[in-house]
C-alpha cells in the first residue's frame, strides 16, 4: 500500500495540527499561543554543575564537511559557528562532531582535535561567543561543549568515496554495506587501550580553549554506540552489559583524570532498529520506494544493537539504557543528549523529513510518527532521571508548529532543553524570533529537504542549498541539483 503524505503546510493552525496527530493516533502536546519576550518557558534558566544556563535551547552538532584535509576549519566552518551563536541557544552541543585522531574521521574534512588545529578550532570558539554578545545580554551564561568521536565502522578519513571501517564486531547485515569484509577490521582489546588516550588528550585541547565539557559520542552507530551492543563480542569490550559499557567509561575516567575540572556529557542513541531499504514495490519513474525493514527474521533473536528489544527489533527496550543512565550518574555525568538509529541505515528515525536524502528512501509513514517516538522516549527517561538534564532531539519536522511544541514540552517538564539540529542551518533565530516577534520567517524554516544530507553522501560540503543564500548560487548547489535528478529526488525550493 503506497503511503501518500499529508505536509505540513497544509496545516493552518494548531486545531488543525491537533486533528491532524490524532487522526495518526499518536501524541503530539502543543499549547495554543506562545508566551512572548521574557516571560517564556524556552528562556527559563537552568543550572548544571554549579553553572547557569541561560535558556532551554541547544544547537546540535551539525558538521558540515567543510574542514581542510589536516582537520582544521575554513570560512564555512567559521560563519557556521557564528550563525550558532546568532541563534540565542546558550547550550552548544559540540559544534560539530571531531575526531580524537585522523583515521576516525567521518570525512576527510571532518574537524580533528590535535595540537596543529587548536588555534583554529579556538576561533570557533570565540566567533561563537561574539557572535551571540553581538546579538544577546550575556555570555556568562553560555554552556559550550565540544564533541569527540571516532567513527567506527563509518570511517572515511582519506576518500569521500571509500570506507575504512573499524567496527566493534562482525555484522550479519551492515559488514557488506560498509566494506568490512575482515575480521583484521575489528577492534583488538590492545587498540582500544591505545584509543581511550586519544580520547582523554583531545579532551586536554578543548579544555585548553575554553570548552566547558566534552560530549563523549555514543550514537548514531559510531564507535561507541557500536560498542554498547557488542553482544557477540568476545574478551573485555563484549559480551555482558559491563564489558560492552566498559570502553566508555574508561574513557568517562581517563578525561576525567587527564582534564579535572572539564565537564561530560553524553550524546546518546536511545533505540535503534534493523536498517530500512526503499520498497521497490512503491518506487515509480525512477524515484525511490517508501522505507521499509529489511527482513529480518532470520536472525531473530536480534543480538546486534542497543536499546532494542531482540524479539521483535522494530521496537525500543530501554532497560539497558536506564542501566547506561544509572551508572553514568554514578560517574558524574548528569548531561545527556538523547537521539536515536542512525543517518546511515534508519535515517528516518533520526531525521524525520518530507523528503529523503539521496541514499533514503521515501516516507513509508507521516514522519510525524517518528516525532513522536522521539519525545515519548525522552519523556518517559526524564522522568525516570529528573536529577539528569536531557536534550531532545527529532524536532526540524514540526516547522512552524515547532515553537508551540517546544514551549509545551519544557512547561512541562518533559525534556530540559530542546534541540535544534539541521533547522538552525537556514534558519539560526527561529526560536527566539518566535518568542520576541511572535512570529517565524516562513522563508527560512527548514522544510527537511535532506539537501544537508544529500550534499555530503555525494562530496559535497553540508549546508541548505535551497534556502541559505550563502550556498544556494555555488557550483556545488548546480552539481546538487544534478545529482538529485539522478536518484529521482526533485530539487525543492521553498515559496
Amino acid at each position: 500500500m503506497t503511503y501518500s503524505l499529508t505536509k505540513l503546510t497544509s496545516l493552518k493552525s494548531v486545531d488543525d495540527f491537533r486533528k491532524h496527530t490524532e487522526s495518526l493516533g499518536i501524541e503530539l502536546a502543543i499549547d495554543d499561543e506562545l508566551t512572548a519576550g521574557n516571560g517564556s518557558p524556552l528562556l527559563t534558566p537552568i543550572e548544571w554543575n554549579s553553572k547557569t544556563v541561560g535558556n532551554r535551547i541547544a544547537i546540535q552538532p551539525m558538521e558540515g564537511w567543510d574542514g581542510t584535509n589536516a582537520g582544521g576549519t575554513t570560512e564555512a566552518t567559521i560563519r557556521r559557528w557564528s550563525r550558532f551563536g546568532e541563534s540565542g541557544a546558550k547550550l552548544i552541543w559540540g559544534g560539530e562532531a571531531m575526531a580524537v585522531r585522523p583515521d576516525g574521521r567521518a570525512n576527510p574534512n571532518q574537524l580533528i582535535l590535535l595540537p596543529e588545529n587548536q588555534a583554529a578550532i579556538a576561533q570557533l570558539r570565540t566567533t561563537l561567543v561574539a557572535s551571540h554578545k553581538g546579538l544577546y545580554d550575556r555570555t556568562d551564561d553560555l554552556l559550550i561543549g565540544f564533541q569527540l568521536t571516532h567513527s567506527g565502522r563509518f570511517c572515511r578519513p582519506n576518500d569521500k568515496k571509500r570506507w575504512e571501517p573499524r567496527v566493534a564486531y562482525r555484522h550479519p547485515i551492515l559488514d557488506a554495506k560498509f566494506s568490512v569484509n575482515s575480521d583484521s577490521q575489528v577492534w583488538t582489546d590492545s587498540e582500544l587501550d591505545d584509543l581511550i588516550g586519544d580520547y582523554a588528550k583531545a579532551a586536554v585541547l578543548a579544555q585548553s580553549v575554553g570548552a566547558d565539557f566534552v560530549d563523549i559520542k555514543c550514537c548514531h552507530g559510531y564507535m561507541l554506540h557500536e560498542f554498547l551492543g557488542a553482544k557477540t563480542r568476545k574478551g573485555r569490550y563484549g559480551g555482558s552489559f559491563e564489558n560492552r559499557s566498559r570502553l566508555l567509561f574508561s574513557i568517562v575516567q581517563a578525561v576525567q583524570q587527564a582534564a579535572p575540572g572539564l565537564g561530560i556529557g553524553v550524546r546518546l542513541s536511545t533505540f535503534d532498529s534493523v536498517p530500512f531499504m526503499p520498497n521497490p514495490v512503491s518506487a515509480s519513474e525512477g524515484k525511490q520506494g517508501q522505507g521499509m525493514p529489511i527482513d529480518f527474521q532470520q536472525y531473530l533473536p536480534y543480538v546486534w544493537g542497543f536499546g532494542m528489544n531482540e524479539s521483535n527489533p522494530l521496537e525500543p527496550d530501554l532497560g539497558e539504557v536506564c542501566l547506561l543512565i544509572e551508572k553514568l550518574a554514578r560517574y558524574n555525568v548528569n548531561l545527556l543528549n538523547l537521539s536515536a538509529g542512525s543517518p546511515y541505515y534508519t535515517p528516518h528515525i533520526l531525521r524525520p523529513a518530507a523528503y529523503p536524502p539521496s541514499d533514503g528512501y521515501q516516507p513509508h509513514e507521516d514522519p510525524l510518527i517518528s516525532v513522536a517516538r522521539h519525545m515519548s522516549v525522552a519523556k518517559e527517561l526524564k522522568a525516570k532521571f529528573p536529577s539528569t538534564l536531557m536534550v531532545g532531539s527529532g524536532y526540524s519536522y514540526l516547522q512552524e508548529f515547532l515553537p508551540k511544541v517546544a514551549q509545551r514540552q519544557i512547561r512541562c517538564n518533559a525534556i530540559d532543553f530542546i534541540g535544534m539540529g539541521r533547522m538552525v542551518l537556514s534558519y539560526p533565530k527561529q526560536l527566539m524570533d518566535s518568542i520576541y516577534l511572535s512570529k517565524s520567517e516562513r522563508k527560512l524554516v527548514c522544510r527537511t529537504f535532506s539537501d544537508c544530507t544529500t550534499a555530503p553522501r555525494n562530496g559535497l560540503a553540508s549546508g541548505c542549498y535551497p534556502l541559505d543564500e550563502y550556498y544556494k548560487g555555488t557550483p556545488e548547489a548546480a552539481r546538487l541539483k544534478e545529482i538529485k535528478a539522478g536518484f529521482g529526488v526533485p530539487f525543492r525550493e521553498n515559496r
